[in-house]
């Protein structure tokens, strides 16, 4: 019996470390989850805490016990790891206009998120744009919202996916072939 328990503990506790570390960043494994399910037009948005909870079908929601930079550090990491998609990324004018008078804070998650970005170039529109985009994809396509811990305005950063094998330039020309080879064929 005490050969059993000698044997059967080290198993026991090789497990509980296992749930332990997997309960930790239970957000990490959803993003996983999530952006393999995810394509092109679909969008992620990492949340600061405020961010508007959404009831419509297609937005699966994720709470994350991080801040913006750390979330999107990931997120950008797991989309790298795909073949099937790149990002495009938006971060809100506003968050580029404030100081640290009005929002204490600001310019070190600035300075945070764009580290985060790791020379990813990003588009910077008004959050009430980026917010119709987002409702728009909403009605046809699926998104997925990390809310952070984040407690700055304006800091979240929205990400809409593009094709990982394909680009617009590829696309255009793509376009520009079809439309020569519909000159030339007579119409039926």
């Amino acid at each position: 019996m005490f050969s059993l328990r000698m044997l059967l503990f080290p198993l026991v506790a090789l497990l509980w470390q296992g749930c332990a570390s997997m309960s930790s960043t239970p957000w990490k494994g959803a993003v996983q989850r999530h952006t393999a399910e995810l394509g092109f037009r679909n969008w992620i948005v990492i949340a600061e805490a405020s961010f508007p909870a959404y009831s419509r079908a297609g937005v699966h929601q994720v709470p994350a016990n991080a801040e913006v930079p750390e979330a999107l550090s990931y997120v950008l990491q797991t989309i790298e790891q795909t073949q099937h998609v790149r990002p495009n990324v938006y971060l809100t004018r506003e968050m580029r206009s404030m100081s640290n008078d009005v929002a204490p804070g600001i310019d070190e998650m600035r300075a945070k998120t764009q580290q985060a970005l790791a020379g990813i170039e990003a588009t910077s529109l008004d959050q009430e744009s980026l917010m119709s985009l987002l409702a728009d994809a909403n009605r046809s396509f699926d998104v997925l919202v990390i809310r952070t811990n984040t407690a700055l305005p304006y800091s979240s950063v929205f990400i809409e996916l593009q094709p990982g094998y394909w680009d617009a330039e590829s696309e255009q020309q793509l376009r520009e072939r079809i439309e020569r080879e519909r000159k030339k064929s007579p119409s039926p």
